[in-house]
């Protein structure tokens, strides 16, 4: 097993509690120097407080600073179960991550293939790796428990719910 499968399972973990939670099932954690050093999951995906903030990453993204605000947050690796929305992207991205690790593609909102090189100065000298689909499998069937749940509203109908299930018949049919 891989060290990102290692760290992508973790990522996973979060993934699931937040599905228990009724949540969309997006799970985030921070490794610095082969130590995970912050840990998100996505809250407030459902009413009464549905919003659009407080997404895993941001989540992770705050504990780091409350638990270690002396780690150089360029020698962190990000891992999400779904591939980062382009404000959580550029948020990381703005506080100095630049290795992001993911598993499932974010076809509605999804941020990695802004083209930095394209805009101004500030993201342009930006140098980003990215490794995409590390448990892709595994975390497309938390999201298909999600969009399967009608209890779950949270994107119900979305073009991501419909390619969500346009996946797992392909993954079914090999």
């Amino acid at each position: 097993m891989s060290k990102h499968e290692i760290y992508m399972k973790e990522a996973l973990q979060e993934a699931r509690e937040a599905l228990i939670a009724g949540e969309f099932p997006v799970g985030c954690i921070m490794v610095h120097e082969d130590e995970i050093v912050s840990r998100g999951r996505r809250i407030n995906s459902r009413p009464p407080h549905e919003n659009e903030l407080d997404h895993a990453e941001i989540m992770a993204l705050r504990k780091l600073f409350a638990l270690h605000p002396e780690i150089d947050r360029s020698r962190i690796t990000v891992y999400s179960t779904m591939e980062p929305c382009l404000m959580c992207y550029v948020t990381l991205l703005l506080n100095g991550i630049r290795t992001f690790v993911y598993g499932y593609e974010d076809i509605m909102g999804g941020g990695t293939s802004l083209a930095l090189q394209e805009l101004l100065p500030l993201y342009r000298e930006m140098t980003v790796a990215i490794t995409p689909h590390i448990l892709r499998r595994e975390s497309l069937a938390l999201f298909k428990n999600f969009f399967g749940d009608q209890e779950n509203t949270y994107w119900q109908d979305s073009p991501l719910a419909r390619y969500t299930l346009s996946q797992l018949a392909a993954e079914s049919e090999k």
